[in-house]
């Protein structure tokens, strides 16, 4: 019989916690934890340590070839871990950090291949919330840490989406309650000229741009082109990613409701400021997100929520295509099938 995950409560300001300091020895014996952050719950393991890597992998069932994102506890952690460190990366850095931002530069031989997906490159940052640093400081090296949940699935915002995904896959969940932002970091590939955004999150391009005084481009439409075959830029690229297990078809706003599959029971996911009228019929459950901040913080809960409603289709109302709505736009577009 699998051992369950044991959970352990924390607080997410508390770096002295006994659980802290289990976590720790688990991660330096090569074990897998999943721990909060401001942005998802991570599954964490020792980056330098491809052996600890790989059981990522084989946690999540994810391809070797998508690559994971680098937490440090702080820059100089972030510069071991990369070749070179441009004037671009210091400045974003000393702006954004701790928070939401992950920084693609040329990684150092610190860090294996696995955690690459075998490319040059390699994502860092340094997550904004105490607890996570204070883990990454008492292991003393860069934590690898996808978000903590099975490949393509819905990302995790609490613990229990943990436990449901991953139990008895894992060595240790360190539960903080709730994540703050919701949504994964943007992913900006500083080694391109200009900047460009690689997955979009909470942090725009209009805001990056200003910071470095130059264009950063900016992901618009977005294409499913990624090969698993071949290494990703970015985590986040995959067609299906973030999808709930039931069956989520989407409409733009402004189009009408199509004939949808038969089902008795619907949950209907509205999100954006104008509200599509949706009749009651064979509605289950119904949850109204207009506003872009709010949605991006509660989206993936939603979902859950969904999931576990015992509807049989989840109906997507989208969010208008502006920049304020990008992150859950790409999140959500990944998640659903077209009407």
């Amino acid at each position: 019989m699998t051992r369950a995950t044991p959970i352990r409560s924390i607080a997410p300001d508390n770096p002295d916690a006994p659980a802290l300091i289990e976590a720790a020895e688990i991660l330096l014996a090569g074990g897998l934890v999943a721990f909060p952050t401001e942005t998802v719950y991570g599954l964490g393991a020792d980056a330098t340590n491809p052996e600890a890597v790989a059981r990522i992998f084989s946690a999540k069932g994810r391809p070797s070839t998508n690559p994971l994102i680098v937490h440090t506890d702080g820059p100089e952690l972030a510069r071991r871990c990369v070749s070179h460190w441009s004037e671009a990366a210091e400045t974003l850095a000393r702006h954004f950090w701790p928070g939401p931002l992950t920084l693609v530069l040329p990684r150092s031989a610190l860090i294996p291949d696995l955690v690459t997906g075998g490319r040059d490159t390699v994502g860092v940052r340094v997550p904004d919330v105490p607890v996570a640093r204070s883990l990454i400081s008492r292991v003393g090296r860069p934590l690898a840490a996808p978000s903590a949940n099975r490949s393509t699935g819905i990302s995790p915002t609490r613990a229990e989406h943990v436990s449901q995904a991953l139990n008895g896959r894992i060595d240790l969940i360190l539960d903080a309650g709730p994540t703050a932002v919701g949504l994964e970091s943007t992913v900006l590939d500083l080694t391109s000229d200009p900047p460009r955004i690689l997955r979009p999150g909470p942090i725009q391009a209009e805001a990056l741009s200003l910071t470095l005084g130059r264009t950063v481009l900016e992901r618009h439409a977005l294409t499913f082109e990624h090969n698993l075959d071949e290494p990703a830029a970015s985590p986040g690229l995959m067609a299906i990613h973030y999808a709930p297990r039931t069956l989520a078809i989407r409409v733009e706003p402004g189009e009408p409701i199509p004939p949808l599959p038969s089902a008795d029971r619907i949950a209907v996911l509205s999100i954006g400021p104008a509200a599509e009228a949706f009749g009651p019929f064979g509605v289950r459950l119904r949850i109204d997100l207009a506003d872009p901040k709010r949605a991006a913080r509660v989206l993936y809960d939603a979902l859950h929520h969904c999931d576990a409603s015992g509807a049989e289709l989840i109906l997507v109302l989208m969010p208008p295509d502006l920049p304020d709505w990008a992150a859950v736009r790409d999140r959500l577009l990944r998640a659903t099938q077209p009407a």
